[in-house]
Parts: C-alpha cells; structure tokens; sequence
C-alpha cells in the first residue's frame, strides 16, 4: 500500500499532469511536492554572471554575491508560485499537499528525499526540459528512475 508519493515539480504541463496521476491513483497516502532550485541548469548567461570590472578583487568570470541573491529570491519566488498552483490543483481532487524547496541537481535531491522522508512512490513527469537543454542536461526523471529505490511512475 502506498502511504507517501513524491510528487517533483518543475512548472512544466506534464509535472502538473504527474501531480493530477498522484491524487487520483493514491487519494488515501499523503502527497509531498518537491520543487529541487538548480543552480546549474538555472540558464545562465555569462553576461549575468561575470564582474562588470576587475578592479572588485574578485578573479574575472566569478559570479558576484548579488546574483546569487537575486537567483536565490527569483526561485524561491518562483516555487512558491508553482506551489500555490499544486495547492489548487489538489483542492480540485478534494486533497492536500505538503509542499518541500530543496537547491541542489533535481535529480539528486528527489532521490535523497525520498530516501531520507519515508517516501513509497515517486509520480513525476517524462520531461520539463526540450530540445538540446533536455538532451545536454540528460532527463532528469530518467536518473531518478535508475537511482531510486523506490516505484517511479512516469507520466508522459
């Protein structure tokens, strides 16, 4: 019987389609919704992370103490938006979820979490990425299906 299901959310259609699959086929076990902050794949662009000057003592190509900050609060921003949205999805199916932040590669903390929380089930979607960002970065769902130690349903 499953009593907990991750559900990891990106703000793509198929993780609000993971989170639809969860509350529908596990409408008894409690639901956690997962937003995983990447730094890494946060899409940088050199322009936003190098010195404007050197003359700061900082080395050239070093990302500033700002930024930082600012992509920290901007993603922050970000998932309590998408978790505002898991909420109201769920009060459709008469449900609630937990909601979790965690920074770090999605990949990595989904599994550590469902790990380190007692999770029985991960429901997630095939892909939040396209193109050549999803075939550079590889799938992120894909990783979690090798490396859990637990049922992942994968929703396409």
């Amino acid at each position: 019987m499953t009593t907990h299901v991750l559900v990891p959310i990106d703000g793509s259609p198929l993780s609000t389609k993971a989170l639809e699959v969860a509350l529908t086929d596990y409408p008894d076990a409690e639901v956690t919704v997962l937003h995983v902050m990447d730094p890494i794949g946060a899409g940088f662009s050199i322009v936003d992370v190098m010195r404007p000057k050197f003359g700061d003592g900082a080395p050239p190509g070093s990302v500033t103490e700002e930024y930082w900050a600012e992509w920290y609060d901007s993603s922050h921003e970000r998932a309590e938006s998408l978790f505002e949205a898991a909420r109201e999805t769920a009060a459709a199916y008469d449900a609630t979820v937990q909601t979790v932040t965690d920074v770090g590669d999605p990949a990595t903390e989904i599994v550590a979490y469902a790990d380190e929380h007692g999770v029985d089930r991960i429901v997630m979607g095939s892909h939040g990425r396209s193109g050549a960002k999803r075939l550079f970065l590889g799938s992120v769902a894909e990783t979690v299906a090798r490396r859990a130690r637990v049922p992942v349903t994968i929703v396409h």
